[in-house]
């Protein structure tokens, strides 16, 4: 290099360095080869080795055209002139030479080499411009390194003006202030690129908008933040998502590499995967992280330069205020590039939950049932929440895998340097302390899989608790249910307070180590020889190493117990992703050819979720020709619904083929409504046709009911139709199947659940010889007899076989078993031909008010929450430590403050120590140093007992909480009345069940831990700094307010994106639940694309509330670590003016807090807005305690005696019911009295209020005048299980618990086992059930899925049974029954009942023709009462409805 500037002879310029012009001197400056060399070269290598890979990055990644603009055009033009600027001084050196002027060669070299890289940067600036960058950062910085470079050259050419070359002069003026211009032109975004997203998006992300200063320091979400602390955000504020963050562009990916290799190996490496899908994205954050912690090693060196020079008093002042300076920028790059690095793996964990959710839910649209039966609802929403969001952490955590022994090497290093082998005491109780902490992640890890499945049991629980609350509600069965529940609590939290204890073990070994290895190095290091000197800057700098070597110490274990949780996950969801799959091709779907049409069964099938019952359909063949109708009859759970799941491929086939010709519409027996409006779910996915929907519309009856509903078809329907009557919904699942006009119909009995007159329209009218559906194929599993004689084809099938087959005349004229069934009940039901006319009547929508559903439930509330702020936290604050007990709280506190004063303590020491004056090469009181600062360490590591003692009590505390405010919970959702459940999605209480009590039983805690730490920690800091250089009093409380200002302005906005975030989290779920319930419906429909489609924009929902709150988060980090950085830079430079005044050992303690501080100020942060956004968990679960109750459960003072009711007497006073106190009554002055024992039907059109009175006499709906009356005592006033034990139900739609029979007949244990036997025989289940290989303990699925509804109806009434109480209601509940079982249930309860009160509520006349009496109602009052000859004479309503069920 030398060579460069030395011109022919004369060395005037001749080094490239002259240690006496540049460092050792008042007036600092470089020799002007330096400046023409390598000033000029750095930033001329920086663009040519980045430019190779940015031009491949550009080619690869075209974002559009950007059209030219003035912009451009401007810098343009300046990088041409630029270039020309530099080859003037060329052209200028080669007429120097033509004069014979030689200069050094460098002359030439320069401008060539600028001219030339000038060129480059214009090339760059026109490609990147075709390429579609709207704002460069390889550019700015280019620019950037330039400009600095060159004002070093400036300011030496100022202050030697004298032997100034005058053009060279100009020229340079000219280049710098070219620079100049183009450095701030960079600073400003080019407009968007032609053809992009983001022109016809209505609200598009300003990220890729903005400039690179404002994306380095994520200023363009500024914005938002200011929209958000004005007022509460909206949905409708939140930009849309980043192409490349949508659903359709990473879930096909991530599926495609899932699925395809599954197939070929069982084991598809779902790790590979995701690093296929994301890895690219994710290797940028490689470079950062590895820059940052090279950056994370400046601190410590430039601190030991920091000390020599406070330490030599000639250095001239300009090197302390250098060094200060290169510690703030230092500082400052560090703070960007981190935050850079956390940005992109939050993106990529973002990305990871979008894929697996889509995954999940794409993967749950093709399972089979089998595979459904082996995980339930819970534990794939558990799925999709949890485990998704362990990816989602470990993806900030993954490298530290490579960058914690990174880190601890180079820490290792340098302390070498500086301490020689006296480290190796330090590491040696470092490495002691890993295997510790190892074994304790892997207790952790054992811990977890035993709390996760206990949690699964109990989300179970109360996802069926939740769903048959109404069930619960009339047994009074809540305290048994709530006594499983907290069983398995109990277990949970067994573990819970095991990993607790290891928690504490935890935190200790961390909180100690970093003591006690300086304390074992500075022994060692001061024993080992006398020599050995502690100064301020080996001890020091040696800290600063030590506190560096804390964090990935810290963090292993962290990392290594986080990549474990998502092994875990892994595992799980590789086991739900290699479910096995409905095979598409086990049923044939051919076109339509002309001529006959077919159906071709010849099938021996397993029904397989129930495998321990294996129907078996020995080869059942039929043909069905084109637009027959063909019935299939028989007993309960004969296998005719499996026979309709067989035909839609939902079974498994062993032999034979099916053959389905055109599409498919099907009605399943319980009908499966969407939480969508009426009219969406009759349409399904269809484009809409106006005629053929009122058609449609008319012929399934639904006219009444539309015109009813608040807003008519438009109504919101809610979470599995809550506010439709079961009649109701199964008319709206019949009218789905009409709409879509398909080929072929499978019906599977839809006429049970409606009334005999709405039956029989419907059967006229869409399904019958003359109905809408006259010229399709339909088939029709059904128990109504009276149909039969208008079918084509009737199946008889008994026990998985088709025992017979023909027309109703044929198999008549056979004399078999469906003549035997037929006879029997012929004169139960004569035939209903000569059916009266039909009324359609006005129907007041009963079992729920009309819901207003709208807001509730969807957020209204905590819109309110929201904007309460500061008050409201406390509160929950407040109560959080009330949930703990105060006594421990305060405990905590203090012992959190002993641990901190010891540690500051033990540091103040050694910096006294290390300011011993050195006398003959040693120190004198060695001895006494060491052993105090050791004394303060043990008094810390006492307080490191202090540390075990806050850390238990932390933790042991949160348990108590959590405890506390599940029971709670627990207890006042139980208690709320039937209105609270029907109004609130179910998707929200399980919501709260189990993400919001995980947050307190494992997140809470923690954090509370890391919040006071850090608190503590930077208290501890500005103490220090203060002692040090009291001046930073100055400065310290306004970058505290500062400080103050960001966050308060941040949390605003932060919270409202949280409570977005949860408020679009619930719909995927229910969104999910709801689309697991019906599965079949959409199969058998072929909608799958459409749910999927669905799914994917709820999902991109959420993420566009969750995206921004990353980047706020960030957005915060970036503005607090610059006010970190302003304290070490002012506790440095304040050392730094005062360095006559101050000793090195105090310099070194200021600043090597000072270090920390921004560390900490992160962590602050970041922890407080945690413990905002977790505490909501507290408030979540308390704002349901405060919600309305029913009555008291037992009131002592009024409990009845343990006989009543002896005689069963049952009177109506005046009595009205209304659902909601802005409605009308449903039922008005009812006046009735019922004689013990007496038999009364209840009898009216759909919704005149015959469930609300049953409603009414179990006070589901407490009474809104007059009173209920039984022996004698008023029901209002006595507690409502003592009302409900007493009196028996059985319910119209029967409901079972997942768990044995044996709990579902008795869940409280009360009766033996041969009253129990002797219910079951009574009920007609003994043999089936006796034939099970568990018998009594035989486990029921969730919603007894493993049983026909038959069976469990007949469940239900052994139920009744087992109670035998003096008052049974009975709903209808026989409208799911064949005939046969129907005549048996009603000859068992007319035998054993023969005693009690009977009410029943009769769909079907022929049920109650031989009772006492009868109630007619209509629109809520009593029309008629009396014995059913003497009704039937008055010509009444009794008389018309009769004559409809044709028995008269």
């Amino acid at each position: 290099l030398n060579s460069l500037c030395t011109s022919n002879g004369n060395g005037d310029h001749s080094f490239i360095t002259d240690w006496n012009l540049t460092w050792h001197t008042e007036n600092p400056d470089f020799t002007q080869c330096f400046q023409n060399t390598v000033l000029v070269w750095i930033p001329c290598i920086y663009l040519w080795v980045c430019f190779p890979v940015y031009f491949l990055y550009l080619r690869c990644h075209d974002r559009g055209y950007i059209q030219m603009s003035n912009l451009n055009k401007a810098k343009t033009a300046l990088g041409l002139i630029l270039w020309i600027v530099c080859w003037a001084d060329l052209f200028y050196s080669f007429w120097e030479r033509s004069q014979n002027i030689f200069q050094a060669p460098f002359f030439l070299v320069r401008p060539t080499v600028l001219g030339i890289t000038m060129l480059l940067a214009t090339f760059l600036i026109q490609y990147e411009r075709i390429k579609g960058v709207q704002s460069s950062g390889v550019m700015t910085i280019f620019w950037l390194i330039s400009l600095l470079c060159a004002i070093v050259v400036f300011r030496s050419k100022i202050i030697h003006d004298a032997e100034v070359d005058a053009f060279r002069y100009a020229t340079f003026c000219i280049y710098f202030v070219l620079l100049f211009v183009q450095l701030i032109l960079c600073c400003f975004p080019e407009r968007p690129p032609l053809f992009s997203e983001t022109v016809n998006d209505p609200n598009p992300c300003p990220e890729f908008s903005a400039s690179f200063l404002s994306r380095i320091t994520f200023w363009w979400i500024t914005g938002l933040m200011v929209q958000g602390y004005r007022r509460p955000l909206e949905a409708k504020d939140l930009w849309s998502l980043n192409k490349e963050d949508k659903s359709e562009e990473i879930v096909p990916e991530a599926e495609a590499l899932i699925i395809k290799p599954s197939q070929k190996s069982s084991e598809a490496s779902l790790f590979k995967v995701l690093y296929k899908t994301f890895g690219p994205y994710f290797l940028m954050s490689f470079l950062f992280k590895a820059a940052h912690d090279l950056l994370m090693f400046a601190g410590p060196e430039i601190l030991k330069l920091l000390i020599n020079f406070v330490n030599n008093k000639a250095a001239p002042n300009w090197q302390g205020y250098f060094y200060t300076g290169l510690l703030f920028v230092c500082a400052c790059l560090q703070t960007l590039i981190l935050h850079q690095y956390f940005h992109i793996c939050f993106v990529t964990g973002m990305r990871l939950k979008t894929a697996i959710v889509g995954v999940i839910y794409r993967k749950a649209l093709v399972i089979t049932n089998s595979a459904r039966k082996t995980s339930t609802v819970g534990e794939i929403v558990n799925l999709m929440s949890v485990d998704a969001q362990r990816f989602m952490d470990l993806a900030t955590y993954i490298n530290m895998i490579w960058s914690a022994p990174l880190q601890v090497i180079l820490a290792l290093y340098l302390l070498w340097q500086n301490l020689g082998p006296s480290v190796l005491a330090g590491v040696a109780v470092m490495i002691l302390l890993v295997p510790i902490n190892a074994v304790m992640a892997m207790k952790t890890k054992t811990y977890q899989v035993a709390q996760m499945k206990s949690k699964d049991n109990r989300i179970k629980l109360m996802n069926e608790i939740l769903n048959g609350i109404k069930v619960l509600k009339l047994y009074a069965w809540e305290l048994a249910f709530r006594e499983k529940v907290l069983e398995i609590r109990q277990k949970e939290l067994k573990v819970l307070k095991k990993s607790a204890y290891l928690a504490a073990m935890a935190t200790f070994t961390w909180v100690c180590a970093p003591f006690l290895v300086a304390l074992s190095t500075f022994a060692v290091y001061v024993t080992i020889d006398k020599k050995n000197v502690l100064d301020a800057q080996k001890a020091f700098v040696s800290l600063a190493l030590f506190n560096i070597l804390r964090f990935p110490l810290n963090m292993l274990p962290m990392v290594i117990s986080s990549i474990v949780e998502a092994s875990v996950s892994l595992k799980r969801l590789r086991v739900f992703l290699s479910h096995e799959e409905l095979d598409p091709d086990s049923i044939i779907r051919g076109p339509i050819t002309e001529g006959e049409f077919l159906f071709l069964l010849k099938i021996s099938m397993c029904k397989f979720w129930q495998a321990e019952l294996c129907t078996l359909y020995f080869s059942i063949n039929f043909t069905v020709p084109e637009g027959s109708l063909v019935a299939v009859v028989g007993q309960v759970g004969c296998g005719k619904s499996s026979l309709l799941s067989a035909l839609l491929g939902e079974m498994d086939k062993k032999e034979g083929y099916v053959v389905v010709k055109g599409s498919v519409a099907y009605v399943p027996q319980q009908a499966w409504v969407q939480n969508a409006t009426l009219e969406d779910n009759v349409i399904f996915g269809r484009e809409m046709n106006e005629s053929r929907y009122k058609r449609v519309i008319e012929a399934c009856a639904l006219l009444p009911d539309i015109e009813i509903l608040p807003t008519g078809d438009k109504t919101e329907i809610g979470e599995k139709g809550v506010n439709l009557s079961g009649g109701q919904k199964q008319r709206v699942s019949l009218a789905r199947a009409v709409y879509c006009n398909a080929d072929v119909y499978l019906f599977d009995d839809p006429l049970s659940a409606v009334d005999a007159h709405v039956g029989k329209h419907i059967f006229e009218k869409v399904i019958g010889p003359k109905g809408i559906l006259k010229n399709k194929t339909r088939v029709l599993v059904t128990h109504a007899i009276n149909y039969l004689p208008q079918m084509d084809t009737i199946l008889v099938m008994s026990d998985g076989e088709i025992s017979e087959m023909g027309s109703y005349q044929e198999l008549l004229k056979q004399d078999g078993a469906f003549a035997e069934f037929l006879r029997t009940y012929a004169n139960a039901e004569q035939s209903m031909e000569n059916s009266g006319k039909l009324l359609i009547f006005m129907r007041i929508v009963s079992t729920t008010g009309l819901l207003s559903f709208g807001l509730e439930g969807k957020g209204s509330k905590n819109t309110l929450r929201a904007g309460k702020g500061l008050d409201c936290r406390a509160t929950v604050y407040w109560d959080y430590m009330k949930a703990i007990g105060l006594f421990i709280s305060f405990l905590s506190i203090f012992l959190f403050m002993c641990n901190h004063i010891a540690s500051l303590a033990s540091n103040y020491w050694l910096s006294l120590w290390t300011d011993d004056p050195v006398i003959n090469g040693t120190q004198q009181y060695t001895n006494v140093r060491l052993g105090v600062y050791g004394a303060l360490g043990i008094s810390q590591g006492l307080l490191g007992i202090a540390v075990f003692g806050y850390s238990m009590v932390v933790s042991i505390g949160g348990i108590f909480a959590s405890r506390h405010l599940h029971l709670n919970l627990l207890h006042n959702v139980l208690r709320s009345p039937m209105s609270f459940f029907e109004r609130t999605p179910s998707g929200n209480l399980v919501n709260r069940f189990s993400k919001e009590i995980d947050t307190i039983d494992s997140t809470i805690p923690p954090i509370i831990k890391m919040f006071m730490g850090s608190t503590f920690n930077v208290i501890g800091a500005c103490i220090i700094i203060l002692l040090a250089t009291p001046i930073a009093a100055v400065i310290i409380p306004p970058l505290g307010l500062v400080y103050l200002l960001v966050q308060r302005f941040y949390v605003a906005t932060s919270r409202q994106l949280k409570r977005l975030e949860s408020v679009s989290r619930s719909p995927v779920y229910s969104h999910f639940n709801e689309t697991l319930l019906g599965v079949s419906v959409i199969r058998a429909f072929e909608e799958q694309k459409r749910f999927i489609k669905q799914n994917d924009v709820k999902v991109d929902e959420n993420q566009k509330a969750y995206y921004p709150s990353i980047v706020a988060n960030r957005w915060l980090a970036v503005r607090l670590e610059y006010v970190g950085n302003c304290i070490v830079l002012f506790a440095a430079l304040f050392a730094v003016t005062a360095r006559n005044k101050l000793s090195a050992g105090l310099v070194g303690l200021s600043v090597s807090y000072s270090l920390q501080i921004t560390a900490y100020l992160n962590w602050l942060v970041r922890m407080s807005s945690e413990l905002e956004t977790n505490i909501v968990a507290v408030e979540r679960v308390k704002e349901y305690a405060e919600m309305e109750k029913e009555a008291e459960w037992s009131i002592e003072q009024t409990a009845p005696a343990s006989t009543w009711p002896k005689e069963g007497k049952v009177e109506f006073r005046g009595y009205g019911l209304r659902y909601r106190e802005d409605l009308d009554l449903v039922l008005k002055n009812i006046n009735v009295t019922i004689n013990g024992g007496e038999k009364i039907g209840i009898v009216g059109r759909t919704g005149a209020g015959k469930s609300s009175l049953t409603l009414g006499l179990f006070r589901i709906n407490e009474a809104a005048e007059g009173e209920i009356i039984i022996d004698g005592i008023n029901i209002a006033k006595i507690g409502l299980h003592d009302l409900r034990f007493k009196i028996t139900i059985i319910p119209q739609d029967p409901i079972l618990f997942s768990g044995s029979l044996r709990m579902n007949l008795d869940p409280f244990d009360q009766h033996s086992d041969e009253d129990i036997w002797r219910s079951l025989e009574l009920a007609h289940l003994k043999n089936f059930v006796s034939s099970l290989p568990d018998k009594l303990n035989h486990e029921c699925a969730e919603g007894g899925e493993n049983l026909s509804v038959g069976q469990r109806q007949l469940v239900c009434l052994a139920r009744a049974l087992l109670r035998k109480s003096k008052i049974l209601v009975l709903d209808e509940a026989t409208a799911a029954v064949d005939l046969e079982t129907d005549k048996l249930i009603q000859s068992t309860i007319k035998s054993q009942f023969e005693e009690c009160t009977v009410l029943t509520i009769a769909h079907r006349l022929n049920t109650i023709m031989d009772y006492t009496r009868v109630l007619v109602l209509d629109r809520g009052e009593v029309v008629e009462c009396g014995s059913p000859d003497h009704l039937l004479q008055e010509k009444g309503i009794f008389y018309s409805m009769a004559k409809d069920s044709g028995l008269v």
